[in-house]
């Protein structure tokens, strides 16, 4: 027996310690896999994974159509009606109208033609602008959906009422600081956005010219109008201005 060499086999108490050992090692790795960062885990998701409250900017932004730009070919400012057209009949040019709304401190001409004011706020810069009529440009009547975006969105096909309606809407229409404005251009939600504090407010104001028009939006502006209205899914869709056609007089294209 000598000549023999003794193997020691573990205790059965021994192997069920380390199984143990290695079943709670290999848990490690669930434990921290970091499934309650995704949509649907435990932590509130934003974006457009964001749910969308009734009546809200971003359930009306997922239902606008998405496909590409129509041509530019045809698009002439003249097509949208002659400039600030008096199309509620109160006997003012839009662009007083919205003068008028937008600044505090106004003087006005004849009841109607606005002399000056201050902008308090400009929503695309925060800064205060002051405005005098004939001194220099520093406040811009902004279309907040751009005609030529509009055009290339659907408005080629609409008639001439339609477009003049759709340029002189008070809902499309917002006094600003004339800098950021011309660097805005006329893009869209894809190409350009203003300051953050104003972002949703200026984003749902699209949603709701674009709705109220049967305006489409491009796939990459969709996509950006929801996720800027994904971080504030209660903004509330915007309604009022004026009828989408304008009084038999612009008729004529």
């Amino acid at each position: 027996m000598s000549g023999h060499r003794l193997i020691r086999r573990p205790a059965a108490s021994a192997l069920l310690l380390l199984a143990v050992t290695l079943a709670a090692g290999c848990d490690l790795p669930a434990e921290d896999s970091g499934d309650d960062a995704k949509p649907g885990g435990g932590s509130t998701t934003t974006g457009p994974t964001a749910t969308a409250a009734p009546g809200s900017a971003l359930q009306a932004a997922e239902g606008l159509t998405a496909k590409g730009r129509a041509p530019k070919t045809g698009y002439d400012r003249d097509r949208f009606g002659s400039p600030w057209a008096d199309t509620d009949s109160n006997g003012c040019p839009t662009r007083d109208d919205i003068l008028r709304r937008d600044l505090t401190d106004t003087a006005t001409r004849d009841d109607c033609e606005v002399s000056e004011g201050t902008l308090a706020k400009d929503p695309y810069s925060g800064q205060r602008v002051v405005f005098e009529r004939g001194g220099p440009s520093e406040v811009d009547i902004d279309h907040i959906v751009a005609l030529s975006d509009a055009w290339q969105k659907g408005a080629h096909r609409w008639p001439a009422a339609k477009r003049i309606a759709f340029a002189n809407d008070p809902l499309n229409l917002l006094a600003v600081g004339a800098s950021p404005n011309r660097s805005k251009g006329d893009g869209d939600a894809a190409t350009w956005l203003p300051p953050k504090a104003f972002r949703c407010t200026y984003v749902a104001r699209q949603v709701a010219v674009k709705k109220k028009y049967e305006l489409w939006a491009t796939k990459a502006e969709k996509q950006a109008i929801t996720r800027v209205l994904g971080g504030c899914p209660d903004e509330r869709l915007p309604g009022g201005g004026n009828p989408t056609k304008a009084p038999a007089r612009f008729s004529a294209d």
